[in-house]
């Protein structure tokens, strides 16, 4: 099935290699291959909203911006250039540094995947918004997912502000959208971890995604 899917996504959407990449079908389907898993078990019409994914050969640098002239005083702050190694834009491409994608399929182990992330992003914007939420069922769905999540996000920045370490990457306390793609993340590639420290959560995303990578993982073992 995921070969499937894999066949479909990769001929349906626009690619494209920037900053001088040659985009190989291998490069492809290696993107493609990640993306779909997310999706694997989804009822799903193979992320509509994304038409487009752009690679770059590494890290991407986002021009400078300039505050506009209808403006606060407070807010006329120039805002430097950022580096990214990915983004998800809302009714936009997703932008991946070719580099960061093939380090993060090669080391699983490390809890972080920048497919993964980026396309959980989309998920997320399916309904329209970006705020850690992804279109679920019902309202009940709705109500326990903003439980645990508000619970695990919020444990998290206390963490953080008592320097004290988590299974989840401190990037999730950025905010609930960054939240939702960084555990992600660790759901498909720390499954074990993090429902040792975070069963709640553990649960509900495998009940919104309808996989359990750690029995996945598990009978793989076996």
């Amino acid at each position: 099935h995921l070969r499937d899917l894999v066949q479909v996504f990769v001929a349906e959407k626009h690619w494209e290699g920037c900053g001088g990449l040659t985009l190989t079908d291998e490069m492809k389907h290696t993107i493609a291959a990640q993306a779909c898993l997310l999706v694997l078990a989804l009822p799903h019409r193979l992320y509509e909203n994304v038409e487009s994914i752009l690679v770059y050969p590494s890290t991407v640098v986002r021009p400078r911006e300039r505050a506009g002239v209808f403006v606060q005083p407070l807010d006329l702050i120039e805002r430097g250039q950022v580096a990214l190694f990915g983004e998800a834009h809302h009714g936009g491409p997703v932008v991946l540094a070719w580099d960061r994608v093939l380090r993060d399929g090669k080391r699983p182990a490390d809890g972080h995947n920048l497919v993964y992330h980026e396309f959980a992003h989309k998920l997320d914007m399916l309904d329209g918004d970006a705020d850690g939420t992804p279109p679920l069922a019902s309202r009940d769905e709705r109500e326990r997912w903003h439980e645990v999540c508000e619970r695990a996000f919020l444990a998290l920045r206390a963490r953080i502000e008592r320097g004290r370490q988590s299974v989840i990457d401190e990037y999730g306390a950025t905010d609930e959208a960054e939240f939702f793609a960084v555990v992600t993340e660790h759901f498909f590639d720390q499954p074990h971890e993090l429902q040792e420290a975070e069963p709640d959560l553990y649960a509900i995303l495998r009940e919104f995604y309808r996989q359990d990578p750690g029995a996945r993982a598990a009978a793989s073992r076996a």
